[in-house]
């Protein structure tokens, strides 16, 4: 990466990065772990403003989105994916690919290997599996391609102790979540909210789409049950293919008026 970016575009970068995840994650939560995020900043020229990476409990995690967007300034020849059928079980939403990454066109290519089923993803993306499975493995295969030491969001386990809070299940025992009113639990909007801030959604078009997708003028009049199913299909979205996702969301964006400055 460094020599495709000048030196001072590096500097650039690297400043550019620390002062936005100062503002997003709190300079006391940055402290810690800024000299890791200089160094991928640095050597990878990952970006906090695309979401390139994520900061949760005080370690870093790279994205899909940032693993292909190293791929692509690497000049990437290609991904090749294939299943493992003898790991997979399609029945039990058990999946397992295999991906290769090859950096040149005469190369052996970097293998790596994911695997999903209802045990190991976040509640916000089950009945994807089979995609979420496909993601790791490429995200494996590229890490090792390129030397990326940091782990990959989308592999975090739904029972991992680095997860963010939202992504695990809810606990079997224990109080009740709180509803606001409405029938929507405390829960459900936390587990919103965190699909927002993982995927870089706008919050005000996924409201937006949510009321939609709920056939309701305002999505406080929503059931917690069609809510629920609007989070869970937001989900599936986002992990299957975010760019036709943001198109969709473009689409409740008000027209601009024309002659504004």
């Amino acid at each position: 990466m460094k020599s495709r970016l000048a030196a001072k575009d590096v500097r650039a970068l690297t400043r550019r990065n620390v002062r936005l995840a100062r503002k997003k994650w709190g300079s006391e939560s940055i402290g810690p772990v800024e000299q890791t995020l200089r160094a991928y900043s640095e050597s990878f020229g990952l970006m906090v403003a695309n979401g390139d990476l994520l900061l949760l409990e005080g370690r870093w995690y790279v994205t899909h989105g940032g693993l292909l967007r190293i791929a692509t300034r690497m000049r990437c020849c290609g991904i090749e994916v294939v299943t493992v059928p003898e790991l997979s079980a399609p029945a039990s939403a058990r999946w397992a690919f295999k991906a290769t990454v090859f950096k040149s066109p005469k190369g052996k290519g970097f293998v790596g290997f994911g695997d999903a089923d209802p045990t190991n993803v976040s509640p916000l993306v089950r009945g994807a599996e089979m995609r979420v499975a496909e993601t790791r493995a490429v995200n494996r295969a590229l890490r090792k391609a390129y030397g990326i030491g940091l782990c990959s969001v989308e592999e975090i386990g739904a029972t991992s102790p680095h997860a963010e809070p939202g992504l695990n299940d809810p606990p079997k025992h224990g109080p009740k979540p709180s509803h606001n009113g409405n029938g929507t639990s405390s829960t459900l909007r936390d587990r919103l909210t965190l699909l927002i801030r993982q995927h870089q959604l706008d919050p005000g078009l996924v409201k937006l789409y949510a009321a939609d997708f709920c056939g309701v003028h305002e999505l406080r009049s929503a059931t917690r049950e069609l809510v629920e199913d609007f989070v869970n299909e937001l989900a599936s979205q986002a992990a299957s293919d975010r760019s036709s996702l943001l198109c969709k969301l473009n689409s409740y964006a008000p027209p601009k008026q024309e002659g504004a400055a």
